[in-house]
C-alpha cells in the first residue's frame, strides 16, 4: 500500500489521489492587479492558447494574452536561471481568456484562437468579457504557473496572424497529429510551440482535431518527438566511456550518468522534506520510473510528466551526439522548490547539463558511481537498491575503451 507522503509525490497535485478535488499543497496567490482599469474589453496581444482539462470533453479555452507586455513572457527556455519572484511576474501579466467550447467545437471562437497558436509572433486581439478579471496566480506539475484569468463573450482577431509557410501547409494536409508535429519539429519548432500548436485543435486529420488540454498537449509533445528521434538512436554506435553531466537550477539538482550499452533510460526523481510535494515527509523519498531498448507500453504513473520531459531532453543529446547509450538521470528536489513551475523546469535544467559544460569522463562504471557519490545528497548505494539499470554488470563496465 502507497504510503499518503508518498501518494502525494506520485499524485503531484493532478490525480487527486486523496480525494479532495483540489490539492491541499498547492499554493495560491492572489496579484495586484496590472496597472490598467479594465472595464469590459480589451485589446492587446494574444501569444499562446491555454487549454484547461476540468469538465472534459467540455473545457475552458482561449488564448493567453499580455496586460503587461515583456520580453520572453511566454518563452520558458528564455526563463532558466531566473528566479521565482521572475518567472512568476512574467507570467502574471498574462490574462488567460476562458470560453466554454466542446473538444470537437469549429466554432469562430475556436478558429480565431487556432490562428494565435499558429503564429510566429503575438497577434492583436479584442474581447468582450463576461466580467472583471480574476486575478489570482495558479500552479501546477506540468504547465507553465497561471495568471489573472477572465471568461469571454467574444473575441476578434485585430491583427494579421503571421503563420510561416510550413505550419500553414502541414495543418492544412491530412497529417495525423503525430506524424505532423515531427514533421514541425524537424523544419526547427521547439516543443513549447509545438505543444501549444496541437492544444489548440490545429493538428491531425481534420475529422479528429480537437482541443487538447494543455497539460496533456505538453507530456502528448515530449512524447512524440522522443517517439520520433529514438528510432534513430537505436541505430547508432554505443558511447566507448562513462559520461557524468551534471546542473542546478531553482533547487532542483541534476546529475546525469551515461555509461557504454545499448540504448535504456532511467529516472530518479529524490524528494526532500519539506518540498513542493514532500511537506509531511520525515526523510527523503525516491521514486523510480524504467525504460528498456525497445521503449515502455504503459505512463510513467510514479512520475508523470517529468520523466518525459526529462527523457527528451537526454535523447536530443544522443542525436546530436550521434551515440547511444544507457542513461541514468538523479533530479534531487531539495527543500527550496516549494512552488511548483512546470516540466519546463525539468526540461531545461536537464538540457543546461548537457550544455553549459563538458561531462566528466570516467573509464570504468566504478569510477563513475564514485564521482556521482560526491555529488548527490543521497548515498549511491540508495539509488542502487532501486535501479534497474545500475546494478547489472555487463562487460563494457568494466572499461569499455579497453575491450
Amino acid at each position: 500500500m502507497v504510503s499518503s507522503a508518498r501518494m502525494c509525490i506520485i499524485c503531484k497535485g493532478s490525480r487527486a489521489l486523496c480525494g479532495n478535488a483540489r490539492c491541499p499543497l498547492l499554493p495560491r496567490f492572489d496579484i495586484a492587479p496590472k496597472a490598467l482599469e479594465f472595464r469590459n474589453d480589451f485589446f492587446g496581444p494574444g501569444y499562446s492558447v491555454f487549454v484547461g482539462r476540468m469538465g472534459y470533453p467540455v473545457v475552458m479555452a482561449g488564448p493567453l494574452v499580455a496586460i503587461e507586455d515583456k520580453p520572453d513572457i511566454d518563452s520558458p527556455a528564455a526563463w532558466y536561471g531566473q528566479d521565482y519572484a521572475k518567472v512568476i511576474g512574467l507570467r502574471s501579466s498574462l490574462l488567460r481568456s476562458k470560453h466554454g467550447e466542446n473538444i470537437f467545437s469549429k466554432s469562430r471562437f475556436v478558429r480565431d484562437s487556432q490562428e494565435v497558436a499558429l503564429a510566429s509572433r503575438p497577434t492583436d486581439v479584442e474581447m468582450l468579457f463576461k466580467g472583471r478579471p480574476f486575478f489570482r496566480a495558479s500552479f501546477s506539475d506540468v504547465h507553465q504557473p497561471m495568471g489573472p484569468s477572465v471568461a469571454v463573450q467574444k473575441m476578434e482577431l485585430a491583427g494579421n496572424p503571421h503563420v510561416p509557410a510550413h505550419i500553414e501547409k502541414l495543418v492544412s494536409d491530412e497529417l495525423k497529429a503525430r506524424d505532423a508535429g515531427m514533421m514541425m519539429y524537424e523544419r526547427g519548432e521547439d516543443v513549447y510551440r509545438i505543444s501549444n500548436i496541437l492544444s489548440s485543435g490545429a493538428l491531425g486529420l481534420e475529422r479528429a482535431k480537437k482541443l487538447v488540454p494543455t497539460r496533456w498537449s505538453i507530456t502528448a509533445t515530449d512524447s512524440m518527438v522522443f517517439d520520433g528521434l529514438i528510432e534513430e538512436v537505436r541505430t547508432y554506435p554505443s558511447i566507448n566511456e562513462f559520461l557524468v553531466f551534471e546542473s542546478q537550477y531553482l533547487d532542483n539538482h541534476f546529475v546525469i550518468l551515461m555509461m557504454p550499452g545499448a540504448w535504456e533510460f532511467e529516472n530518479f526523481e529524490a524528494w526532500s522534506p519539506g518540498s513542493t510535494w514532500a511537506q509531511s515527509l520525515k526523510s527523503t523519498e525516491i521514486i523510480e520510473e524504467y525504460e528498456p531498448f525497445h521503449g515502455r507500453t504503459t505512463y510513467a504513473e510514479n512520475e508523470g510528466g517529468g520523466y518525459y520531459a526529462s527523457r527528451i531532453a537526454c535523447v536530443q543529446k544522443l542525436v546530436e551526439m550521434r551515440k547511444q547509450a544507457r542513461v541514468v538521470v538523479f533530479r534531487e528536489i531539495s527543500e527550496g522548490y516549494v512552488v511548483p513551475l512546470g516540466v519546463w523546469v525539468v526540461r531545461e535544467t536537464a538540457r543546461h547539463a548537457y550544455q553549459d559544460k563538458p561531462p566528466l569522463k570516467f573509464a570504468t562504471k566504478e569510477e563513475a558511481l564514485a564521482y556521482v557519490n560526491t555529488r548527490t545528497r543521497i548515498p549511491i548505494a540508495e539509488y542502487v537498491k532501486q535501479s534497474r539499470v545500475l546494478g547489472r554488470r555487463t562487460l563494457l563496465d568494466f572499461g569499455a575503451r579497453r575491450l
